[in-house]
């Protein structure tokens, strides 16, 4: 299973765009996940026209009415037992990989965003994975996402520089 991985969208339905590198992408993926901070109702069915079904959690600055649809964190359960949680904002960076591990105690892998800065960390058989943003970059380099791989039993993650 291929899993894109986006946050930090910041579209307003109309003014900003997902680049087409991302587009592509994520049109060959299976699901979709996205960190938050999608923006409004519209944004989020841009994304969700791009055809892979979308799990997506709320954002610090997503619309009333996404308030009302979107969970603030979610666990997705992936084949082979595999479990994704989503939240969107994780906190300090010290002591973050630690304090997702004791809020998602039953996933193998916990995605967010907020920062808009790409991060990969593993300790043993737990990762977590911020995808920065496709376009918003802020203090990274690169406008980015992100692409997990689901197979056997396992995920692994891969940083797309847009």
């Amino acid at each position: 299973m291929l899993v894109g991985v986006i946050s930090d969208t910041h579209m307003t339905g109309g003014r900003r765009k997902l680049p087409a590198a991302c587009v592509e992408r994520l049109a060959g993926c299976d699901l979709i996940v996205h960190g938050g901070d999608v923006m409004t109702e519209e944004a989020l069915a841009e994304v969700e026209a791009i055809g892979a079904p979308v799990e997506a959690v709320l954002g610090n600055v997503d619309s009333f009415e996404l308030r009302r649809r979107l969970p603030p964190e979610r666990a997705i359960a992936l084949p082979g037992g595999v479990t994704l949680g989503v939240v969107h904002d994780a906190g300090p960076s010290r002591g973050r990989l630690a304090r997702l591990r004791l809020r998602f105690p039953d996933a193998d892998a916990v995605v967010f965003g907020h920062s808009h800065i790409p991060l990969h960390e593993a300790e043993g058989d737990f990762q977590i994975f911020n995808p920065g943003s496709p376009t918003e970059r802020r203090r990274s380099p690169h406008h980015s996402m992100g692409l997990a791989r689901v197979e056997r039993g396992t995920i692994s993650f891969e940083l797309v520089t847009l």
